[in-house]
């Protein structure tokens, strides 16, 4: 199965620490997340972000049927980056870099995402027809909530 990689850019007028405050805290995810995707934080172990969290969810991706998604923090660089990657979920391969930089209008926020999928033969078009189209409005919605909460 390819790989497919997506990157998103975006300023926010903060500061590294406070970036790093918001984006580490799981509970923020709802925040950020469209209100279709019904995503649920169901388990977190700690409030304090480390390597091996495990962080487990339902979300609602497909035909408003409840899913598991478990991650594992697996990369935690205080305040410049941190990784999760999916254990369980719906994808065959889920990596996910949180990068932040400073800059002098606040904080370069890069995501990196890069996964692949299951379904053998028909992984392509759903991905080309669904899951890409759907990542896309997920991380549209995500950048313009960030607007919202940070001005």
């Amino acid at each position: 199965m390819p790989l497919h990689r997506l990157r998103y850019n975006q300023i926010l007028p903060i500061t590294m620490d406070e970036a790093w405050t918001f984006f580490s805290n799981p509970a923020n995810l709802c925040r950020i997340t469209p209100d279709w995707l019904c995503f649920d934080i169901r388990y977190q172990e700690s409030r304090e972000m480390y390597p091996g969290m495990i962080i487990e969810y339902t979300i609602r991706a497909i035909a408003s049927i409840p899913m598991r998604w478990v991650t594992e923090i697996t990369h935690v660089d205080k305040p410049g980056f941190f990784v999760d990657e999916q254990r369980l979920g719906p994808y065959r391969f889920w990596h996910h870099q949180h990068h932040f930089k400073g800059c002098v209008q606040g904080t370069e926020m890069t995501d990196i995402i890069t996964y692949s999928m299951r379904l053998g033969l028909l992984a392509e078009p759903v991905h080309r027809l669904i899951v890409k189209p759907r990542l896309e409005r997920i991380f549209s919605f995500r950048q313009q909530a960030l607007e919202n909460i940070f001005g």
